[in-house]
């Protein structure tokens, strides 16, 4: 039997087609598009027309591939980049460009709700989050703000990986890990959070679709689009989720014990646990998984938009960069590069900029700068991990993904700021990859005959142990200092009104 996982990013379209008799990948497609230009400074906005044609394409192309067995296909799940606002009409059709994960341009209804709300603290006790502007609340009070006849005309708030599984099956839905990184639900008990709602408007409340267990089948394709793609017999949607959740379930992130960093244009620390876990600083946002667990989750804006940044400034190619940030010994001789080029999510600074602080004649080098810089992006991600052992986390074992796990000198200085064992994939399609998982759980549950998600991760996640790196116990050290460095000038900067 075939599954299907369907990746849809902010740059890009992924999907693949997974063989569970032989645990491997047989089918695969991408189709890249761009964000709408021209528009003010922090507005990142795209149609979701694009989306939906870009799965038509790739899933078309590999139902391609997959010849006369595409009729093996069974089931498909969507993973989508969180947070987006997609507002519908009446028609089901968009009533303006979808507002992303990276558009910024809501800082002031951030500060509506938390000065309604008794700041970020009294969000976080209500909630489980403050309410930043990457999430989709501030994004709705924006849109009722200062697009008023497209807040009236709007009937449906969807997500865009919701949006996608509307356009699959018909139906309107949100699971839950999602839905968490809305900024409207109460992550503890899972329930849309009222008051929060009421804030934008009491309409609210008939635009957001129901909240569903993320175990629970989203819908089955409709016999259109199986027509169309020459598919036959039942095949079914799974709840699916956000890239990052989706993320966790194709890096086989599933338990206690084991985090995900994602090392792309942004960067991503998180895992699948237990209990909830509920950041008073409101640094580690405390969303759901997509497997009814809990999902705490720290998020940087700047991880190898920096390097390449960096590398294009010098004008090097990938192998260069590497042999320049390898030639250079950890900590930089002391060069301090504090990575915020497009402001920053965690610390919060949607202003902020980057700044190479501790310049001396001797570090003062190219090298010494892409040093700084690649130690900059990891070391935010650094101060997650230790917000996460405070808040009683303590992981053995990260797994990599995103362009700069391909790094080898990367992947020890995550090592070595981490503190734990890193490791990659054999696939870099891990979001695409958890949600075919999905998927086949979901399939087989629907069946009867439930698998469970580490028994599938065993199966399908297939761990390149060549790439293992323990970290160094002196390096280790020198970066528990430079994080605690980095955070200090950081709110120093901040604080004398510089970021």
């Amino acid at each position: 039997m075939y599954f299907i996982g369907i990746d849809s990013g902010t740059q890009s379209t992924k999907a693949i087609v997974i063989d569970i008799e032989r645990g491997s990948i047989v089918a695969e497609a991408q189709e890249g598009y761009e964000l709408i230009g021209g528009l003010p400074p922090g507005h990142m906005e795209q149609d979701p027309k694009v989306w939906i044609g870009a799965v038509d394409k790739v899933v078309m192309s590999c139902l391609d591939q997959l010849g006369e067995s595409r009729a093996k296909v069974r089931g498909i799940g969507v993973s989508g980049q969180q947070h987006g606002l997609v507002a519908l009409g009446k028609n089901d059709f968009p009533v303006r460009p979808a507002k992303l994960w990276c558009d910024t341009s809501t800082t002031e209804q951030c500060e509506a709700f938390a000065k309604e709300f008794a700041g970020s603290a009294g969000l976080i006790e209500m909630a489980g989050n403050a309410i930043l502007p990457g999430y989709t609340a501030p994004k709705i009070l924006w849109l009722k703000e200062n697009e008023p006849e497209n807040f009236e005309a709007t009937t449906t708030i969807l997500l865009p990986h919701d949006y996608i599984n509307f356009w699959l099956s018909g139906v309107r839905r949100m699971e839950y890990g999602d839905a968490s990184g809305t900024g409207l639900m109460d992550v503890r008990k899972r329930e849309w959070c009222t008051e929060l709602i009421d804030f934008i408007d009491p309409k609210v409340r008939e635009m957001l679709p129901s909240l569903g267990s993320s175990l629970e089948p989203h819908g089955e394709l409709t016999p259109s689009i199986r027509h169309r793609w020459g598919l036959t017999g039942r095949v079914v949607i799974s709840a699916g989720g956000g890239d990052n959740m989706m993320g966790a379930i194709g890096t086989g992130n599933v338990r206690d014990g084991v985090l995900t960093a994602s090392l792309g244009t942004s960067g991503t620390l998180y895992g699948s646990w237990g209990e909830p876990v509920i950041d008073g600083l409101g640094e580690v946002a405390a969303f759901c998984d997509s497997a009814d667990r809990w999902f705490p989750l720290l998020c940087t804006m700047n991880v190898t938009v920096v390097t390449e940044k960096v590398r294009a400034m010098f004008g090097w190619d990938h192998a260069q960069l590497e042999a320049a940030v390898a030639s250079v010994p950890a900590g930089a001789d002391g060069l301090i590069f504090l990575p915020y080029l497009t402001g920053e999510r965690t610390p919060n600074l949607p202003k902020g900029t980057g700044v190479l602080h501790g310049m001396r004649p001797e570090n003062m080098s190219p090298a010494h700068v892409a040093r700084a810089a690649m130690e900059g992006a990891t070391l935010g991600l650094g101060y997650g991990m230790k917000r996460l052992r405070e808040l009683g986390m303590d992981p053995s074992e990260v797994r990599l993904t995103g362009g700069g796990s391909n790094s080898a000198v990367w992947r020890q200085m995550c090592a070595d700021a981490f503190g734990a064992s890193t490791v990659t994939l054999k696939t870099s399609e891990g979001a695409a990859l958890g949600a075919a998982i999905q998927a086949v759980y979901t399939f087989f549950k629907s069946e009867g005959s439930p698998m469970g998600y580490e028994e599938l991760a065993t199966a399908l996640v297939d761990l390149d142990e060549e790439s293992r790196c323990q970290p160094d116990d002196d390096t280790a050290a020198k970066y528990a200092e430079q994080i605690d460095r980095q955070i200090e000038l950081t709110r120093a900067m901040n604080q004398a009104n510089f970021l």
